[in-house]
């Protein structure tokens, strides 16, 4: 593994799976492959479980870490290529990132959509352009279209508390009043497909009409817009909330009828329920769900270092 962008990166996914559960048996076993070697997490917006999981995990192998809010920090960054920089942006990134790159092994990336152009989104143009000029390995600690350190912690999570062989997993839509970008959604999507097409798990999408996730990350997932027929003995409940892809950007409805209550639970096989966090109590989840005994979401975000750690020391045993 040389960059952690999408699953794409990742040669075997249940081995990967396996590294994460054996860092959280044994935390420290493989300290020496991080000694004298420098991480930097490099942050474009806001983040709390993604900065400390990976921060520990790689303190856990045994990396310096250094952090930086760009923009706040640092100057802030101008991306596209060939531009007069007379603008708010005071430095471009193909200095920026060689410099990043002189100074650290490996170097993770936070940078959300911003939900104004969709083809520009989709591009994932900070995660190239840092891959481009940086020349180490680059990690996504969430990209414009995808978080794959969150789905490798949702597969190690769902791995644990799986009750049957082939569970049955279901992405559901929550109600949200803002914008959010479809990045959790598409990158669950990815590597549950990935999933169930191994013969791991059945995978279903349940949302309204209108939230269609683009193609390529849906796959060949069931999609229904019945939220009840989803549920109908699920395994496993993912709450979600994401913005229209094809009316890109947009909360097309916020009906209330899509949070998840223990009623809608009462419909799985007692189903444990999922979320990336943070969560709006009440809005988009019951807090009886939360603090309920079916409630994963504390696990699942603990599970977000060693994810972390597996990814680090795949790409340091590798890469030196």
């Amino acid at each position: 593994m040389t960059n952690f962008l999408s699953l794409a990166d990742v040669a075997d996914i249940d081995a990967l799976i396996q590294s994460g559960l054996a860092a959280k048996a044994n935390p420290f076993a493989d300290q020496h492959l991080g000694k004298n070697k420098t991480i930097g997490l490099i942050f474009f917006n806001s983040s709390l479980r993604t900065r400390l999981s990976t921060q520990k995990a790689a303190q856990n192998l045994g990396m310096n870490v250094m952090m930086m809010n760009v923009g706040q920090d640092s100057w802030g960054l101008e991306m596209e290529e060939g531009v007069l920089m007379n603008g708010d942006k005071a430095e471009h990134v193909r200095e920026a990132a060689a410099v990043m790159g002189r100074y650290c092994n490996i170097i993770g990336i936070r940078a959300f959509a911003e939900l104004k152009d969709r083809e520009k989104d989709y591009r994932e143009q900070v995660m190239h352009q840092f891959a481009k000029y940086a020349k180490v390995p680059i990690v996504n600690l969430e990209s414009a279209t995808r978080h794959p350190l969150q789905s490798l912690a949702d597969c190690i999570t769902i791995e644990e508390a799986k009750l049957v062989t082939r569970p049955k997993v279901v992405l559901t839509w929550l109600p949200h009043f803002k914008p959010l970008p479809q990045a959790v959604a598409n990158s669950f999507c990815e590597w549950m497909n990935a999933r169930a097409k191994a013969g791991h798990i059945e995978f279903i999408v349940t949302h309204p009409e209108g939230y269609e996730l683009a193609p390529e990350f849906v796959g060949d997932a069931y999609v229904t817009h019945n939220q009840s027929e989803a549920f109908a003995g699920a395994d496993f409940i993912y709450g979600k909330n994401w913005s229209s892809y094809t009316h890109y950007g947009q909360v097309l409805t916020q009906d209330p009828s899509w949070a998840v209550t223990m009623e809608d639970l009462q419909l799985t096989n007692n189903g444990k329920f999922m979320h990336c966090l943070p969560v709006r109590r009440n809005l988009k989840v019951a807090d009886a769900v939360l603090d309920g005994p079916q409630s994963l979401v504390i696990e699942q975000a603990a599970n977000r270092e060693w994810s972390a750690q597996a990814v680090l020391k795949e790409i340091l045993t590798y890469n030196g």
